[in-house]
């Protein structure tokens, strides 16, 4: 049986907020548009975290009506999305032997908590590259 591959977690709220294009009207849309941007490192990895990885779009608010695609799992966290996260980065922490997993966030409470776990942290830049 062959190791799981790395769990990406990305924290859509944090991504979403860290480019000033007009995410504030359409939440939702926004999301979405990461969501779609997210589909090209399922199978080619993110720098230092060769392909493939498992990626989970951590929604929550006005955002939790998106949808998944086969490449990206879309988490509705159903109150914080902070807390699911935490809660995702403690189960593949707890997986034998541990998953690897990486969130993406610029959240320092967030990295903290899930550090805490294990879990390796990058920023929205990662997924979002500066244009």
């Amino acid at each position: 049986m062959s190791a799981p591959h790395a769990l990406v977690i990305i924290d859509a709220a944090n991504v979403v907020g860290s480019v000033p294009d007009g995410w504030w009207r359409d939440r939702r849309a926004a999301a979405e548009r990461l969501r779609d941007a997210l589909v090209r490192y399922a199978a080619d990895g993110l720098p230092g975290l060769p392909g493939p990885v498992d990626l989970v779009l951590v929604v929550e608010g006005r955002a939790r009506d998106v949808a998944p695609v086969p490449e990206v799992r879309v988490e509705a966290a159903p109150g914080s999305g902070d807390d699911r996260i935490t809660e995702l980065a403690a189960e593949a922490a707890a997986q034998s032997p541990p998953r690897p997993c990486l969130v993406v966030t610029a959240d320092r409470e967030l990295r903290r908590r899930v550090e805490a776990y294990g879990a390796r942290c990058a920023g929205p830049r990662t997924v979002r590259p500066a244009r």
